[in-house]
């Protein structure tokens, strides 16, 4: 399998998950399961079947994220010099033509992405058209309402 690209904040924030799985949530859920039992007939114990199924839920996310950090190509933004070019970690400011709003996108793996606070995937549409562009450049992006057009104020590696 290749390596999945994540920044180095992305990265930490998967270990804090997963830290928070191991020595939190999964203590939590076991001695849950252990309650549960203790009220006997396990047939028809809802508590007991809700913390098995929870059980399974947070071991899945801890196999899924153990599996990701031992694949992943964790890329320091900060030690970027891409010579002012939109790259995988930087930041980019950018005024959408149409509407004349400006947006701030930093492109991420698509593990940490977040659109709600900026952190686009970088496969999503809108990452592809601004990679290899730099300040000043335009970039049209195809979306399902039309073309979105979007003119590059900045771009940042922090």
């Amino acid at each position: 399998m290749s390596k999945v690209p994540l920044t180095a904040k992305g990265a930490e924030r998967l270990r804090e998950e997963l830290e928070r799985l191991k020595r939190v949530d999964r203590p939590q859920v076991i001695k849950a399961i252990a309650e549960a039992r203790a009220h006997g007939d396990l047939r028809e114990n809802a508590e007991y079947h809700a913390a098995r199924e929870q059980q399974g839920f947070i071991e899945g996310r801890i196999k899924d994220l153990e599996f990701k950090l031992s694949h992943a190509r964790i890329i320091d933004v900060t030690s970027l010099n891409a010579n002012g070019k939109v790259v995988f970690g930087s930041t980019v400011e950018v005024l959408e033509i149409d509407n004349d709003e400006e947006h701030t996108f930093q492109i991420v793996g698509d593990d940490e992405a977040d659109s709600k606070i900026g952190l686009i995937s970088v496969n999503s549409p809108i990452a592809r058209a601004l990679i290899g562009k730099q300040e000043g450049d335009s970039a049209q992006v195809q979306t399902p309402a039309g073309v979105r057009e979007f003119e590059i104020l900045a771009v940042r590696y922090t």
